[in-house]
Parts: C-alpha cells; sequence; structure tokens
C-alpha cells in the first residue's frame, strides 16, 4: 500500500489552521488531494474555509471522544474515506519546578493535548479505516532531548515517540506507514516570542511530504536532521546546548 499522490489522497490535519498543520494542509491541496483540518476555535477555521473553500474544516477538541467521533463522522460524510491521518495538534508550556509551587498547573491538559488523545485518535481512525495509508506524528527535537524551560513538553513528546516507534513495527504487516516528523524551532504562533533563527512551515511541510513519498520513518527538518546522530556521538555536547534553550 504505498503512499498515494495528488486527488486519490483524503488527508485529516489536527490543528491545521496555523502554523506546520496550515502549511502541510496547504501543500497537500496544492498536490490535489482532499484534505480536512480541525481545530478548536471558529475564527481560524473560518479564515482556513475562506482561503479554502474546497477543504473540510471542523470545529473540534482532540481530547473530547464525542468530538473525535463527530470529527471523524463529518470526514466519512464528505469523503466517504481517509488515507492519512496527521496528529499536528499540540500545546507547549514552560514549566519551573525549581521556582513554581504550582508548577504542574495544566498538566492533565497538555497530557491530553500533545499525548493521549493523539493516541486515541490514530486508535478511532484505525478502527474505522483499517486500509489506512499513513499515520504521521508531529513530535519535536525535543522528544529527543528534553528542554530545561519545559520539562514536561520532553516528557510528552517522548511519549509520543515511543508510541510512534512501536506503532510502527506492529502496523508493518499492514502497510501502514508511520512517520514521526520532528521539526526544530519552526516560524509558528507558537514559537512568536522565540528569538533565532526559526525555520519557515512551508519548508517543513515539503520535507515532511518528501519523507512519506519514500516511506521514511523519521522527517528530520533542518537543525534536526543530525540530532540522532550527535546523540551517539557528542550527547553531552547536545544536552549543554539544549540546557541553554
Amino acid at each position: 500500500m504505498a503512499t498515494q499522490s495528488g486527488s486519490a489522497q483524503v488527508v485529516l490535519i489536527t490543528g491545521g489552521t496555523s502554523g506546520i498543520g496550515l502549511s502541510l494542509a496547504e501543500t497537500y491541496l496544492a498536490r490535489g488531494a482532499s484534505v480536512a483540518v480541525c481545530g478548536r476555535s471558529a475564527g481560524p477555521l473560518e479564515r482556513f474555509s475562506r482561503a479554502h473553500p474546497e477543504a473540510l474544516a471542523i470545529q473540534a477538541d482532540i481530547t473530547d471522544p464525542g468530538a473525535r467521533i463527530m470529527m471523524l463522522d463529518a470526514v466519512t460524510a464528505r469523503f466517504d474515506r481517509l488515507d492519512v491521518l496527521i496528529n499536528n495538534a499540540g500545546t507547549f508550556n514552560e514549566r519551573n519546578f525549581a521556582t513554581d509551587p504550582d508548577a504542574t498547573r495544566g498538566l492533565d491538559q497538555e497530557i491530553a493535548i500533545n499525548l493521549t488523545a493523539p493516541i486515541e485518535l490514530t486508535n478511532d481512525v484505525l478502527n474505522r479505516w483499517a486500509d489506512l495509508t499513513a499515520i504521521v506524528f508531529v513530535t519535536s527535537g525535543f522528544a529527543l532531548v528534553s528542554p530545561t524551560r519545559a520539562p514536561t513538553y520532553g516528557a510528552v513528546k517522548a511519549g509520543l515517540h515511543g508510541f510512534a516507534e512501536g506503532l510502527r513495527r506492529q502496523l508493518a504487516p499492514n502497510k501502514i506507514h508511520v512517520l514521526e516528523l520532528l521539526p526544530p524551532a519552526t516560524d509558528t504562533p507558537m514559537n512568536a516570542e522565540l528569538t533565532g533563527k526559526k525555520m519557515a512551515p512551508e519548508a517543513v511541510a515539503g520535507i515532511t511530504l518528501k519523507a512519506l513519498d519514500r516511506r521514511r520513518p523519521m522527517a528530520l527538518p533542518g537543525p534536526t536532521k543530525l540530532l540522532p546522530t550527535m546523540l551517539r556521538i557528542t550527547p553531552n555536547t547536545i544536552k549543554r546546548s539544549v540546557a541553554k534553550m
């Protein structure tokens, strides 16, 4: 079951109204694919629909089981199938356990959005479309080296990294491609306050689709390309670098 190109594909992207998710949606649309995106806020969904009336925009909170089913029902009603699921929705929370006595405030929601919901949605999709072509998990370079300023973000992304790795082996006999995308610092609303060099989300999207076409296990845009190798060769140097982030 090779990854298809062009109009044959139906793609669902969570968090698809901004940042990397939006760039993935627009890249797929440019290829001629049928695209559905979901988000929690009505405003970004309305803007997406005005810009891309041929796509399906669904208001849904992926941490809500009922909302996930409603979303998949909407995909079924419009397209009658799904080929590619892209688990992109996520949130970034800085937490300082050394100085903040309430450092776990909102932790359940952070874990739900970044880890539990993508796993549950993947299960929902596989139960409905056993002939799925590909599943994508957007993690982070921080899945491999946790950031000092956001240790719980590193933890949940590491968890999603582990899930993708195990799921890849489970689904290999079914020819379902599992791709993990580890983007570097990217020029998205989530990183608006971040200084320094940031990669364009369009470039991240392009590299992701190339990795899908080539059935790679990972998409490693920009600086993350060398991260796995550097962690093997000079792990302490990499960890000291991340400690400054």
